[in-house]
């Protein structure tokens, strides 16, 4: 009983906390995905309310994903480039030195993961290049042209830069909108862990937690929490 206790104590700590960060907030009605509905608590002035008891019980399985993963040394891929979520992805992946995809995904990240991981090679060929002076021999103008292309490949491949394979999982927020990624995870048997809203379909991730993904405040609150999970359950060891 004390356990039991316990487990829903936390439970209630973590619905209040998902509350004070407005993880409840729904888009309006008219947005909504049927497949989010059983979610849906109320709609109050045209916006849905999600039931956020159903939701802890969403991110709980989510969390025990992520630390099982964490327990295996496994890498999680985070991906999400709408402007909400960009700063707290790149921050929670650095913290856990993973890789990420904060301003576009580059078609076949993962199902051409070959030909990106020679872009990214080049790229760190180009840095290496540039900081020894190694460009100094190109044109005024080449050199520009190089800069561009630097610029253009950091802004796609940074998170990308300091892994060898294909991650083993992903986290996203807001797969609708991030639908390409989520679809090459897919084709990759990837298992995907997604923050999403009312608008987007449930079967499109195996762990969906039905949340407001439009928030910094709601996208903070769960990458905090995925970030504790996976630092508890990690071995410290890669396999």
């Amino acid at each position: 009983m004390p356990r039991q206790k316990n487990n829903m104590n936390t439970q209630n700590s973590v619905i209040e906390e998902m509350f004070k960060n407005g993880t409840h907030y729904g888009y309006s009605k008219s947005r909504r995905h049927p497949s989010t509905s059983q979610y849906v608590f109320a709609t109050k002035n045209g916006v849905d309310i999600i039931n956020i008891e159903k939701t802890a019980d969403l991110f709980e399985k989510a969390i025990a994903k992520v630390t099982e993963l964490a327990q295996t040394g496994k890498t999680i891929l985070f991906v999400g480039t709408k402007a909400e979520a960009r700063q707290q992805i790149i921050e929670t992946a650095l913290a856990l030195n993973m890789p990420y995809v904060s301003e576009r995904w580059v078609g076949g990240t993962l199902t051409n993961f070959p030909e990106i991981k020679k872009r990214i090679t080049k790229l760190l060929d180009l840095r290496d290049q540039k900081e020894k002076g190694g460009l100094d021999k190109y044109t005024k103008k080449e050199r520009l042209l190089i800069d561009r292309e630097m610029d253009d490949m950091t802004k796609n491949f940074q998170g990308l830069t300091g892994i060898t394979r294909t991650p083993d999982a992903m986290f996203v927020i807001d797969p609708k909108k991030e639908h390409i990624a989520v679809t090459e995870a897919h084709k990759m048997n990837l298992p995907v862990i997604s923050l999403m809203n009312t608008d987007c379909n449930v079967k499109h991730s195996q762990f969906p937690i039905i949340a407001n993904d439009a928030s910094i405040s709601s996208i903070t609150f769960f990458l905090s929490q995925i970030k504790s999970a996976y630092n508890k359950g990690n071995t410290g060891e890669k396999k």
